[in-house]
């Protein structure tokens, strides 16, 4: 079973956007400026890993709404994008952003299901490759 490991927020202006989530829910927000994204923590997590310490729980991350990235999106974690992306389209899903990497930790890709909403996809990086990149 595939399972949900992380949630976008979009935003129009992620300044006010962080703000709100800060007070509303004492989340912590951590701006990764090259890539025009924010770390979203809701959960305590391991410091070694970066995996939330509470079975279930789930961090995310906040970027600007852009194109079809209008609403929140939650992530599912597969084996393989590749395979699960073909299944999505099989089944009459359809790609939104094909699969990219992100170094040192795995790919992502957004499609779109048959009632028109958009989610994500996550593929760890092999344990082994990593290691090599830490």
């Amino acid at each position: 079973m595939a399972a949900i490991v992380h949630f976008e927020i979009p935003a129009d202006d992620q300044e006010r956007a962080s703000n709100f989530y800060k007070s509303a829910f004492d989340w912590q927000i951590n701006p990764m400026p090259q890539m025009d994204y924010s770390i979203v923590v809701t959960t305590p997590s391991d410091e070694k890993t970066g995996m939330p310490s509470q079975p279930g729980a789930i961090n995310g991350g906040m970027m600007a709404r852009a194109g079809e990235l209008t609403s929140p999106v939650i992530t599912v974690d597969v084996e393989s994008i590749d395979t699960a992306l073909a299944e999505i389209e099989r089944l009459g899903g359809s790609v939104v952003k094909a699969k990219d990497a992100i170094p040192g930790m795995g790919y992502y890709a957004y499609f779109k299901d048959t009632e028109g909403n958009v989610l994500g996809l996550w593929e760890n990086l092999p344990p082994e490759e990593r290691a090599s990149a830490e």
